[in-house]
C-alpha cells in the first residue's frame, strides 16, 4: 500500500475533501468555498490527493470536477481489517473484565 495515501490522509483538510466528494462530483471553485482557505491552498491540498490517487480531476470547459477514486481506500480499509478485528476484542475483554469486577464487588457487599 503506497505511503503516500497514509499521508494524504493524515491532513484534515484533505480528509474533509475526501469526505465532501463522497456525495458526488464537485467542482475545485466549490470545495475551495467549504474552507477558511485560499483556493490555492485547497488546489495544492487537492493535487495531493489526486497525486495518491485518492481523486480524479476531470476539466469540463472552465472548470474542473473532482471525482473520488475509491479503490485506494478500500485496500486501506482491507489493510486495517485484522487489526479493527484486534482492537474489538481487546474492547471485548475489557468489558467482561469491568462486568466481572462488578459483580464481585456486589457479592461482597453486605
Amino acid at each position: 500500500m503506497p505511503d503516500d495515501v497514509f499521508l494524504a490522509l493524515a491532513n484534515p483538510v484533505r480528509r474533509r475533501l475526501l469526505e465532501l466528494l463522497a456525495d458526488g462530483p464537485r467542482t475545485a471553485g466549490d470545495l475551495a468555498g467549504q474552507f477558511a482557505l485560499s483556493r490555492p491552498a485547497v488546489a495544492e491540498h487537492l493535487g495531493v490527493l489526486r497525486r495518491a490517487g485518492l481523486v480524479r480531476d476531470v476539466p469540463e470547459g472552465r472548470q474542473r470536477h473532482y471525482h473520488l477514486e475509491p479503490e485506494p481506500l478500500a485496500e486501506i480499509g482491507e489493510w486495517l481489517a485484522p487489526f479493527e478485528g484486534y482492537w474489538r476484542g481487546r474492547l471485548r475483554d475489557l468489558a467482561d473484565l469491568v462486568e466481572n469486577e462488578m459483580d464481585t464487588e456486589e457479592r461482597e457487599d453486605p
